[in-house]
């Protein structure tokens, strides 16, 4: 299959390598350029998504979506009936159902892929795909989502991708807050965070979350395996979505203060993990 991807990030470039070792004639473009070993690099999102059957999009945010599918030198200049684009960007749900109608009459098809899981996820094929799009459509795709991944729940249609990873960021955010917020006040107290880490493993309060970020804030390893500056993206896209339904969400405008705190630091392309510093520091 010809696929054009867009977007070599700290997920996007092992998903294009994946989809090189699985046999896939490859085009890859990123804003600044970068090269993935046995695709071609394109001149410009146009460029990659010539020829291609399937368009995968993985860039920062609501904005660099836009200009990739409608800006200059965006695929739509060159967008042809029967091609599937991807998005698995994490972006506002209306924007995403307002990018799919413009593609879809440009006689495309158009599916909202958000993944969750980390980088490590993406270089070993384990991500899990949170899907929006016509039942046909996705079905069309499984055998690519399975070769990037371990799992594909379909949501909804177009736009319910993006609505549940935006819920699930915000219990990765709330979650690992009150990882961060226990060390700081235990800390205080006496306890060392080493017996802290462990209680938490060893009981019902353990999470994957914990899980996983234990070890890097163990040792102060902040590393980027999700940006802060993103998740702090998702936090307003969540609190944006909030506000445009009615729901009041307490908890994390608490949190996105702490966010907010860590850029003004210079943490934004830290690891998330580095707020409990900032925890601590309140």
């Amino acid at each position: 299959m010809k696929i054009a991807y867009l977007g070599l990030g700290i997920m996007g470039r092992p998903m294009a390598v994946n989809l090189v070792k699985a046999g896939h004639e490859v085009s890859v473009w990123n804003r600044t350029a970068k090269a993935v070993e046995g695709a071609r690099t394109a001149a410009s999102p146009a460029d990659a998504a010539r020829d291609a059957d399937v368009v995968w999009i993985c860039v920062a945010d609501t904005r660099a979506v836009e200009s990739v599918l409608f800006g200059a030198g965006g695929v739509s200049e060159v967008l042809r009936p029967g091609v599937i684009i991807v998005d698995s960007s994490t972006i506002a749900p209306e924007a995403t159902r307002a990018f799919a109608a413009r593609v879809r009459a440009l006689g495309a098809e158009f599916v909202d892929a958000p993944m969750t899981g980390s980088k490590i996820a993406a270089q070993s094929g384990q991500l899990l795909f949170i899907v929006g799009g016509s039942e046909r459509t996705v079905a069309e795709l499984d055998p690519l989502f399975m070769t990037l991944g371990k799992k594909v729940i379909r949501v909804g249609e177009t736009g319910a991708g993006e609505s549940a990873k935006i819920g699930m960021n915000l219990m990765i955010a709330a979650i690992f807050e009150g990882f961060a917020e226990a060390l700081a006040l235990t800390g205080k107290l006496g306890v060392p965070q080493e017996i802290l880490v462990e209680l938490i493993e060893s009981s019902m309060i353990r999470s994957g979350v914990t899980d996983y970020k234990a070890k890097f804030v163990l040792n102060r390893d902040w590393t980027a395996n999700f940006p802060l500056r993103l998740m702090h993206k998702d936090i307003h896209l969540a609190l944006d979505a909030a506000r445009e339904v009615q729901v009041e969400l307490p908890a994390l405008k608490a949190i996105e203060q702490v966010y907010q705190k860590a850029v003004d630091a210079g943490h934004g392309n830290d690891d998330y993990a580095v707020t409990v510093e900032t925890v601590g520091s309140l």
